[in-house]
């Protein structure tokens, strides 16, 4: 049986849900949460970036049009910036720990994570996904797909912003030089 690009990533995103799924289990108690409104404000646009890059039915016929021919090296630079960007997310994850959520929150007994993944950047969950969505839109190759990473990195970035204001509010000053020391999504760039 031949395993294309686009199963080994197709089963690499199923695994990672799989994961965020069960891992959001045993997470510390929530203190403060964003609204309803606020969580839809990214959430919302997060979802339909995804459906682009899932479903070729969504969008009119001019955008599954490819933008990149497909090769073989292609799919393997696409399949490794999958692995490479949820393999970073997870680590995140897992060293984020119970802080963890999935609504903008801050937990009881709520700790600033500065040290593994988050020495390189304050938002590496969000680093990891956007590495992983590039992956993909470079397998799929059509229009439609770089729509879908350009909805989602919006989405992501709304997110982000949601998150640094609370984070700053929350751990006040250690945050602040947290944020001078570390960039928010790529690695060294303040």
């Amino acid at each position: 049986m031949k395993v294309t690009a686009g199963t080994l990533i197709a089963a690499l995103w199923i695994s990672w849900l799989i994961f965020w799924i069960i891992t959001a289990i045993g997470t510390k108690k929530t203190e403060t949460a964003e609204t309803t409104g606020s969580h839809l404000s990214h959430f919302a646009p997060l979802v339909l970036g995804a459906a682009l890059l899932i479903s070729s039915r969504l969008v009119p016929a001019a955008l599954n049009g490819r933008f990149i021919p497909p090769s073989f090296v292609l799919s393997l630079i696409a399949a490794a910036l999958v692995v490479l960007g949820l393999g970073f997310a997870v680590a995140a994850r897992v060293w984020l720990a119970g802080n963890w959520s999935r609504v903008v929150t801050i937990k009881q007994d709520h700790e600033l994570i500065t040290s593994g993944p988050y020495r390189l950047v304050r938002h590496p969950i969000y680093t990891g996904l956007l590495i992983a969505v590039a992956g993909s839109t470079l397998a799929i190759g059509e229009w439609r797909a770089l729509c879908g990473l350009a909805i989602i990195m919006a989405a992501l970035l709304r997110k982000l912003s949601i998150e640094e204001k609370l984070l700053l509010e929350h751990f006040g000053e250690d945050y602040a030089r947290y944020r001078k020391k570390v960039s928010a999504l790529i690695p060294f760039i303040l």
